[in-house]
């Protein structure tokens, strides 16, 4: 009765285990220090991940990122220092053909002092000083004294002898404000151009020119001579966006605290500014206007609104990406180091046209081979399935169409330093003055600083430029145009 019972659990059990199938499943017996060890090699294997992360923003540097050179630590500085072991001293070289300060032009000298030898220095006979004389010019620069010219405005009542009523003169030609437009310009350079503090201005202003000027006066000025700009400024823009290469980049700036980004658009004649409330791209997009031309930039998504086809991506970018790469082990080491070469390659090609050493068509031809195996060693990261190398590798593929407009198009160059030079000066003013307190202030940086590069760009002196346009603002001449011959 007993075996009978037994029997028919057995068959319960068995029953119940088949789940219809007919087979028994497999129950296998983990031993409690076999799953240990699998929870500890599990444990070793995130560790080390995550130390190799650790490791890898470590060696983050403005040579391997997108990190400016501000960021690197002392000891990064010193390698990115670090002399190229030549042997050489630094400075003027045994034998090298000296330079000497070149001579200012005689109609810019305010004042000529003839010298002559009163004795001849070997037999000590008298000399002359008629007739013919060979000559040395020596030049001294020195400032003037420097001293604000004051004008004192005296309006006189005058009581009429008929009708004894007191008239008092007209005050049209009383200038509205107590600065001039030299001054004013003056004060936009400092501020503007300079980026000296406010306070420093007022300091310098009083030192050197014996003006003095409150803090808010100083702001004031700011506003007038931003107006003052604001057709040359629209000039600039137009030339910026009708030019067939453009160079864009973008930073952080600050507004009372608040974030902001901005955008510069540089081309080789002209240089604007954009302070924007953030840097979406449909923020960003109309700023461009009509999108004409090719766009050379970095891979910002933002930036994604232009076609592909009619832009140049930054290969200084993807050689500091190259540079990270190389700097891992295995698979992804192997191929970042393999990037780095051909990439080299393409700058010592791009060097040598340049130099005039290739002609254009000979480029094509060089490159063709290193466009193929750039791209080859891309998609085998791809395809490997790198961590942190895949998804860039994959992102610079979906730019590929931007990648050689360089080797077709004479005009385009393979990076965007010329954006990223424009951007440095407004970089460390915001590093100096923590960006701005207003719109108004926004407005008034990214006017003057449109001003002070385009002007450069047509070799034109900013202050000059400035204060023509404060004068032609008081006086309600037509502004002067920042592209007008010199």
């Amino acid at each position: 009765m007993k075996k009978e019972q037994a029997s028919s659990r057995r068959e319960a059990c068995r029953s119940q285990t088949r789940g219809g199938h007919g087979t028994w499943p497999f129950v296998a017996e983990v031993d409690p220090k076999d799953a240990r060890i699998a929870e500890l090699e599990r444990q070793v294997e995130e560790l080390t991940r995550l130390v190799q992360e650790l490791r890898e923003q470590l060696r983050r540097n403005s040579g391997n990122s997108n990190r400016p050179p501000s960021s690197d630590t002392p000891g990064q500085k010193a390698e990115r220092r670090r002399p190229s072991g030549s042997g050489r001293k630094r400075g003027g070289q045994p034998g090298h053909e000296g330079l000497t300060r070149a001579l200012v032009a005689e109609e810019k000298v305010s004042e000529f002092k003839h010298l002559f030898p009163a004795a001849c220095e070997n037999c000590w006979a008298p000399l002359s000083t008629e007739g013919g004389t060979r000559e040395r010019h020596y030049q001294s620069v020195e400032l003037p004294p420097l001293k604000a010219h004051v004008t004192q405005w005296v309006r006189h009542g005058v009581e009429c002898p008929r009708c004894q009523h007191e008239t008092w003169a007209s005050t049209a030609p009383i200038p509205s404000t107590p600065f001039g437009p030299r001054l004013s310009a003056v004060v936009g350079l400092l501020t503007g151009v300079y980026h000296l503090s406010r306070r420093s201005a007022v300091r310098l202003l009083g030192d050197v020119l014996g003006i003095d000027m409150s803090l808010g006066a100083v702001s004031a000025v700011e506003a007038r001579v931003s107006e003052a700009v604001k057709c040359a400024v629209d000039e600039a823009w137009e030339r910026v966006l009708l030019a067939p290469v453009k160079h864009t980049d973008g930073t952080g700036w600050l507004e009372a605290g608040a974030a902001r980004t901005l955008w510069t658009i540089a081309t080789s004649v002209a240089t604007v500014f954009k302070i924007l409330t953030d840097g979406k791209s449909q923020t960003l997009a109309p700023l461009f206007g009509s999108k004409l031309g090719v766009l050379v930039s970095d891979r910002a998504t933002a930036l994604n609104f232009w076609a592909m086809e009619k832009r140049q991506v930054c290969w200084a970018h993807l050689l500091r990406k190259a540079v990270s790469f190389s700097e891992r082990d295995g698979p992804a080491g192997t191929i970042g180091r393999e990037l780095l070469d051909y990439i080299g390659i393409l700058f010592d090609y791009w060097g040598r046209l340049r130099s005039g050493e290739l002609q254009r068509d000979a480029l094509r031809e060089l490159m063709a081979p290193v466009r193929t195996q750039v791209e080859a060693l891309l998609e085998r990261a791809v395809a490997e399935g790198l961590p942190h190398v895949s998804g860039s590798c994959e992102d610079i593929l979906a730019h590929r169409a931007a990648l050689w407009t360089f080797v077709d198009r004479d005009d385009v160059e393979p990076t965007n330093n010329h954006a990223e030079r424009e951007l440095r000066a407004f970089v460390l003013w915001r590093k100096r003055s923590f960006g701005t307190q207003s719109s108004r202030g926004n407005l008034f940086a990214e006017r003057v600083m449109t001003v002070a590069h385009t002007a450069r760009k047509q070799e034109k002196n900013v202050l000059e430029f400035l204060t023509a346009c404060g004068t032609a603002a008081r006086t309600g001449a037509p502004p002067p145009s920042l592209f007008a011959a010199p």
